[in-house]
């Protein structure tokens, strides 16, 4: 069986360059319709390019705040590094220590045993109390100066524990025991 075409060119109704020019229109009529139903239908249904584009995007944004993340990690640890030389390095030595000295640390008294001079310039307002965070042991106190405690207190606000006002003012003239000395012995 053969074709329309053939049939109409064997019965000499059509010659072979109209049935070409037939082939021709019909070729263009069926491009432009998948053209317009392409149309239609992207508007419809977003394409498979522009999915993938929507995951692209999601997953850059998803990567930026993954490394936001990162980086602010990586800045912690390196002031925690900061905090931990800076104590390190300017720690006052408290071996000798015999005298009690307590202070308040998230609602527990915790005492340190600093010497007689470390005590006066601790409760002076020239030493101050640091923790130290160490990996397996805990937290240790340490007896830092005025000076890298607010150094320290600039990187990490929580880890200076008691920073004393300095007294330089000395007796006040209206001090209304200035008369009454304080003890040395008298501790809490």
């Amino acid at each position: 069986m053969s074709s329309l075409q053939e049939q109409l060119l064997k019965a000499g109704l059509v010659d072979e360059q109209k049935l070409k020019q037939a082939a021709k229109e019909k070729q263009k009529r069926s491009n432009q319709s998948r053209k317009s139903a392409g149309k239609s239908a992207a508007k419809k249904h977003p394409p498979a390019q522009t999915e993938a584009q929507q995951h692209q995007a999601e997953r850059v944004a998803r990567d930026r705040a993954l490394n936001q993340k990162r980086k602010q990690a990586l800045e912690a640890k390196a002031i925690e590094a900061q905090v931990r030389q800076l104590i390190e390095t300017n720690k006052v030595d408290r071996s000798k220590g015999e005298i009690p000295y307590s202070f308040v640390y998230r609602k527990k008294i915790k005492k340190l045993y600093p010497g007689e001079t470390e005590k006066k310039l601790l409760t002076g307002g020239r030493l101050a109390i640091v923790t130290l965070v160490i990996d397996n042991e805990g937290r240790r106190f340490e007896l830092v100066p005025m000076e890298v405690a607010r150094k320290i207190a600039e990187r990490d606000p929580d880890t200076v524990i008691e920073l004393n006002q300095r007294d330089d003012s000395g007796s006040a003239e209206d001090d209304p025991y200035a008369d009454y000395k304080i003890p040395d012995d008298l501790t809490w």
